[in-house]
């Protein structure tokens, strides 16, 4: 069945065009309500990143939660990893953050987290789909069992404590100089006030929202300004936050941004040798360099890929009994603590693990060699370029060519109108070759 509402993460794309209405999150609320508490009476934590959609969203949730008799709990604005925490130690019926995770205000979207904190598989979202359909028939809450909001404070509070836990000893990173970029998100408070009971001497940049600046300019996926402030300040590292703070990305004291890739492998290294590490290796999705796999190898441990998604990489770790997996993009899931992707718990491990090498980051976080990889953005309109002949047989075409010496990886995002390309080979020539074949095709049909 194709899913109208439902992407690779949650539900997300344009405030006030379909799918993403008030509309959508008044059914959402109610289908909810209706498959995960049929009887009402129980809490339904929500928090939010600092869009200025994201009140109207949250009131449209609250509206079908509390018509059907269950209470939501309004966080205020906290990182999605904290929304998931919170659905855990509060025993709620589920959790839902309202973000669009990097993408600018424009955007908004809805993240939903069973009462284990984790996000649901395509069976629930399929199921939630149908009632979705039929929200606005059948029965709804008696007048007196209306459900009732409250607002919880120090939510995000709770949640850095719960972070900071894991360090263990006392650390003092009196001794580092940091800038954070919280991008203008859900992390502009929670973050910094972290780092700073570690005595850390830091920059903070990005920390200034007023509901239509998230991501513009500032984050995970804009990091210009990070890198400027480092070199500026002379800092040791600079740590970006996307949106709603559910993954980081490093730059490394000259400047340079270190992929995600080399962030999982500074970890694996680091669980491994303190025997840690479970599983015999990690997880990572499809777009994880070949490097990274290599290196894992080198240290007798697997990769274990996965399609794109950091809920498919949770489910996978849940299921094969893995405690470290993530993404390329800096979603890095440590389950001994967390159920999902996680900024803030990801960047204090990499500040532990600087603190106590006394080694530049940019020599502590070249892990491996990475294999040549690129990856393309191709924005289309109307119909999917993948399902055409052309594509098909360009992407073909790419992986004969390629054979044992790389990997071709093409899909449409699942939460913008893009498709992604990317190549990946031992030999740079040859990746580009490969690349250029699909990424012509691609274009043409876009």
């Amino acid at each position: 069945m194709t899913q109208r509402y439902f992407g690779t993460d949650g539900i997300r794309g344009r405030v006030n065009k379909s799918p993403m209405t008030s509309e959508t999150a008044l059914r959402l609320a109610i289908a909810a309500a209706r498959t995960f508490s049929p009887e009402g009476g129980r809490g339904v934590v929500i928090g939010r990143d600092t869009r200025r959609s994201g009140e109207m969203i949250e009131a449209a949730l609250v509206a079908g939660l509390t018509s059907m008799g269950l209470r939501p709990v309004l966080l205020g604005v906290v990182p999605t990893p904290a929304v998931a925490l919170m659905a855990r130690e509060t025993g709620a019926a589920l959790g839902i953050m309202v973000s669009a995770s990097h993408n600018k205000f424009q955007d908004n979207g809805l993240k939903l987290f069973s009462p284990e904190g984790i996000k649901f598989t395509d069976t629930v979202e399929a199921a939630l789909e149908v009632a979705m359909g039929e929200a606005f028939t059948g029965e709804y809450a008696a007048p007196e069992a209306i459900g009732e909001t409250s607002r919880m404070t120090g939510a995000a509070s709770f949640y850095a404590n719960r972070c900071l836990e894991t360090l263990g000893e006392e650390l003092d990173f009196s001794g580092l100089k940091i800038v954070l970029d919280c991008a203008h998100g859900a992390a502009f408070e929670v973050g910094p006030e972290a780092f700073r009971k570690l005595g850390a001497d830091l920059t903070v940049i990005g920390n200034a929202p007023d509901g239509l600046n998230i991501n513009a300019g500032f984050g995970s996926t804009s990091t210009g300004a990070l890198k400027a402030a480092v070199l500026e300040t002379e800092a040791h590292i600079g740590i970006a936050f996307d949106g709603d703070a559910d993954r980081l990305i490093v730059v490394d004291e000259t400047g340079e941004e270190i992929d995600g890739d080399q962030i999982m492998a500074l970890i694996a290294t680091q669980l491994h040798y303190t025997e840690r590490l479970r599983g015999g290796g990690m997880v990572a999705t499809v777009m994880s360099n070949m490097g990274l796999g290599e290196y894992l190898k080198s240290l007798g441990l697997k990769l274990a890929r996965t399609k794109v998604g950091d809920r498919y990489v949770g489910e996978h770790m849940r299921q094969h009994g893995f405690n470290l997996g993530g993404e390329q993009s800096g979603h890095i899931i440590l389950s001994d603590v967390s159920t999902t992707g996680d900024g803030l718990l990801a960047a204090l491990q990499v500040l532990k693990t600087v603190s106590q090498s006394g080694e530049p980051v940019s020599k502590l976080t070249h892990v491996f060699d990475p294999a040549p990889q690129e990856l393309v953005n191709i924005r289309f309109t109307g119909t999917n370029p993948m399902e055409t002949e052309r594509v098909r047989a360009a992407l073909q075409e790419a992986e004969t060519y390629l054979g044992e010496r790389g990997r071709m990886v093409v899909r449409k995002s699942g939460t913008e109108p893009l498709i992604r390309v990317m190549s990946e080979a031992l030999e740079e020539d040859r990746m580009k070759t490969a690349l250029n074949m699909v990424v012509d095709a691609v274009s043409a049909e876009s």
